[in-house]
């Protein structure tokens, strides 16, 4: 009894310290090398742009995303720091429960070694065996002494094994506590980057607060200037739906004028003379068969259309973005520029390297191609929805043309700050989209 118990602790701790060693060490170093690598492009962009232009809503981006980058940093050096604890801990408990378990087990072999020093002498083994009331009973009373010779055996090596794992366990112990140092070394390196960041950011928006001026100037014409494109779409998609009507109206004349052709045909094919009677059985047969067209839900939704507009909505959120690479300028919505102003904007403006390649996100019709102010915007008509490609240079399509998900439609111009971007839409005939929301997650 005494020897299954050992077992069942022994192989109770033995578990335990097992799934004690959380398997999420090397998940949040691969975690943190990205994050770095990240910081690194984001430096890298950063040094780009103060290199060419003063300072700037893509600067402050920039900046903002490497502070919050290097915020990132040292939450997953928490978390692992977090994982050592918890560790430290578990080690700890598992050595208090072999030293408790040491000391019974000592307490238990001394038991038995006083108890075989008092009954140390042949005379007394020989004496417990004879006096067996029968032969049974002395070759049950040999067995008994061999299986408590066999016992205090395993006392002792039940002893040395627990020593050894207790021994294990103040290593792993040691090695945790020597990486925790090791781990507090990093984040007290990553702490004094982020201070660093953060007066970089904060430098930043004293400069942005002193051009407040010109910014304002700015944040004008760009709210003019998404108020003309936001026009621009609205006009395409009106110019849109007119010309769906008009040929929807021409198919369905076209149509009746068949149906009476075939009836006229009819009529005289079956009755070569014409009598009240079958003029009027005639003109029951083109009522019957002139139905109204049935109602779509949309009237840019049509029977060569309606395919694609429904591929476009399943791909929501799986959409490719219109440019390779680039960084988030402006989100959907309302915006907090630096300055404290609030803008709102129905897109989202992208950042990129001047001349970059703007690509359509999915297949579809160009609606318009037009020039708003200084530079061109493209519209797509996806069946009842659009995507605008705003603030471009060098158009390489033009309107009516067919395009494929990933075709070039021309190349990013600067913007107000000297920098690439453009704006991106997603509309139909009643709202405005967040494109964020229909793009692919980075």
């Amino acid at each position: 009894m005494i020897r299954i118990t050992f077992f069942s602790i022994l192989f109770f701790l033995t578990t335990l310290a097992a799934f004690a060693q959380p398997q999420t060490r090397e998940e949040l170093e691969k975690q943190r090398m990205q994050l770095k690598k990240e910081i690194e492009e984001t430096e890298n962009l950063l040094n780009n742009n103060k290199s060419k232009t003063k300072e700037n809503l893509l600067q402050y981006n920039l900046i903002s995303k490497k502070v919050y980058l290097q915020d990132k940093v040292i939450d997953n050096i928490n978390k692992d720091l977090n994982r050592l604890e918890d560790n430290m801990y578990l080690i700890s408990k598992d050595i208090n429960r072999y030293n408790k378990l040491l000391d019974t087990l000592k307490q238990e072999y001394a038991k038995s070694m006083v108890y075989a020093y008092k009954n140390r002498s042949s005379y007394d083994f020989l004496n417990f065996i004879f006096s067996a009331s029968n032969f049974n009973d002395a070759l049950k009373r040999v067995a008994y002494l061999k299986s408590y010779r066999s016992y205090r055996e395993m006392q002792g090596d039940n002893i040395l094994r627990t020593q050894q794992l207790r021994k294990k366990r103040v290593q792993d112990l040691g090695e945790a506590k020597h990486e925790k140092t090791e781990v507090l070394g990093i984040q007290s390196k990553e702490m004094a980057l982020l201070q660093t960041q953060q007066k970089e950011k904060d430098k930043i928006i004293a400069q942005l607060k002193k051009q407040g001026k010109q910014l304002n100037k700015q944040i004008a014409a760009k709210q003019k200037q998404m108020q003309k494109v936001n026009s621009a779409i609205a006009s395409a998609i009106k110019r849109a739906q007119e010309e769906a009507r008009k040929e929807a109206l021409a198919k369905a004349a076209a149509e009746k004028e068949r149906l009476r052709r075939e009836a006229e045909k009819t009529d005289k094919s079956s009755a070569p003379v014409k009598t009240a009677t079958t003029k009027t059985t005639s003109e029951k047969n083109t009522k019957t068969e002139t139905k109204p067209i049935p109602k779509m839900e949309s009237v840019l939704l049509n029977s060569e259309n309606i395919a694609l507009n429904n591929s476009f909505e399943r791909n929501r959120g799986s959409l490719p973005w219109p440019l390779d690479k680039g960084m988030v300028l402006m989100h959907y919505g309302n915006n907090t520029l630096p300055s404290g102003t609030v803008m709102d904007v129905t897109s989202v403006t992208i950042s990129s390297d001047i001349g970059s390649s703007v690509k359509a996100v999915f297949d579809g019709t160009v609606s318009a191609v037009q020039q708003v102010e200084d530079m061109m915007v493209v519209i797509v008509q996806h069946g009842r929805y659009f995507t605008t490609y705003s603030n471009l240079s060098g158009v390489t399509v033009k309107k009516g043309q067919d395009i494929k998900t990933g075709q070039n439609l021309g190349r990013v111009a600067a913007n107000f700050d000297g920098v690439g971007a453009i704006d991106f839409y997603i509309s139909n005939e009643s709202n405005n989209y967040d494109p964020e929301k229909w793009l692919r997650r980075k």
